[in-house]
């Protein structure tokens, strides 16, 4: 391959390949039946959506059967973007990671549970107790056959790619949707948001220093496009952004890999995220510990020019695993807590244009001027620790 010469006569490719997924596969017509016949005996179904829809492109379809069967859409971190987060029957994310006691009150109510692409693993249903096993009907729809009935016992279950599965239930359902009523989804699905999002408020409105978290998340909600992209390190921007920053549009728009809590992903993994989709505006937000990790990127970012804006959340310490200590082990903290660090200033060494911000009035206008820039640039945000924050997390596992 190094040293001979190839004839482009002999390469070739399969066209489908040139797309991901490539090969869909469909689902058994007995199944959709079947399941179509359980989620119409519901009268309070909920679906909780991972990142397959997103993968199979099957957002419309998935919006189309929630709105047929008046049902609540809960995702997991992953599966943001299976549903725009301002429909009246999107919940938000739920689970451990990301989701608040309104939004896991939706799950408990519900009389059918439908996880769509979904593990349902321990963190999106915090330990398997929202749903408890036995309280409500399953259905799983999945292209695995390993993960459909790994962790509940279903009722119901299709095996395929989400796009044909969502495509045939819609049918299905809509046959019978004569039989149904409209019910109240919409309405409960709004109050809980608002008491939410009305808690929220008041911590992202607060003058305090240091700035606490929520006023980035809002701050950025502001200050983003609605097609924005945001990579969210593990650690303090994953839970708050997923709990909190409405994604507008439908799709990836928020990336974060948090299966793996790999700290040091967000400022690599929007370099990737520009040259995926470069005409979006790209945000990488990050703690104080994962910049550490991956400091050397801004080499990679200065010498490509790329339009990045990087924003540290500079608390000065490893906040998820000092939080579990607090939780979980009385307060005896041990290697978590390190010096403060002048992210702007090192990231000014590499030739990024860069600002400290520790004045919540001043956060607005700062992270406009970084969005703005041609080329990279980068925000040092000094935050509140995240074991003294509120933060949207049921349960600390460190």
């Amino acid at each position: 391959v190094q040293r001979q010469p190839v004839d482009a006569d002999d390469i070739w490719a399969q066209a489908e390949l040139g797309r991901y997924p490539a090969h869909r596969t469909g689902p058994d017509p007995e199944a959709i039946e079947l399941a179509a016949d359980v989620l119409m005996s519901a009268s309070k179904p909920v679906f909780i959506c991972g990142g397959g829809v997103v993968i199979a492109g099957a957002e419309a379809e998935l919006t189309s059967l929630a709105e047929l069967l008046d049902a609540p859409v809960a995702t997991t971190v992953s599966g943001q973007g299976a549903i725009s987060d301002r429909h009246p029957l999107a919940v938000g994310v739920v689970g451990s990671n990301g989701g608040v006691p309104e939004t896991r009150a939706i799950v408990e109510e519900a009389d059918l549970v439908m996880f769509v692409t979904c593990r349902a693993g321990s963190v999106t249903t915090e330990r398997w107790r929202h749903p408890a096993p036995g309280k409500a009907m399953i259905v799983q729809i999945d292209v695995d056959p390993r993960v459909i009935g790994a962790n509940y016992q279903p009722d119901a279950t299709v095996l395929g790619d989400a796009l044909p599965v969502l495509e045939a239930l819609v049918d299905a359902v809509a046959k019978r949707r004569d039989k149904r009523g409209v019910g109240d989804a919409a309405m409960r699905v709004t109050t809980a948001r608002k008491a939410k999002f009305d808690a929220f408020k008041k911590l992202a409105q607060a003058e305090t220093r240091p700035i606490k978290p929520e006023r980035i998340v809002a701050t950025l909600q502001d200050v983003l496009p609605g097609d924005a992209i945001v990579v969210c390190d593990p650690g303090t921007p994953c839970p708050y952004f997923s709990a909190f920053y409405d994604q507008v549009e439908t799709g990836r728009h928020f990336i974060s890999n948090r299966a793996h809590g790999a700290l040091g992903f967000a400022m690599s993994a929007a370099i990737g995220a520009h040259f995926g989709r470069p005409n979006a505006t790209t945000v990488a937000v990050m703690g104080d510990g994962s910049f550490g990790m991956c400091v050397g990127e801004l080499e990679t970012i200065v010498r490509l020019n790329l339009p990045i804006t990087l924003v540290v959340v500079s608390n000065s310490v490893f906040g998820w695993i000092k939080a579990g200590q607090k939780s979980g082990y009385e307060e005896r903290y041990y290697s978590v807590d390190f010096s403060q660090s002048d992210h702007a200033r090192i990231a000014a060494a590499y030739g990024v244009k860069s600002w400290t911000v520790e004045n919540p009035a001043d956060l607005a206008d700062t992270l406009r001027a970084a969005v703005d820039v041609a080329g990279p640039s980068l925000v040092d945000i000094v935050t509140q620790p995240l074991q003294e924050a509120q933060a949207p997390v049921s349960e600390w596992v460190a």
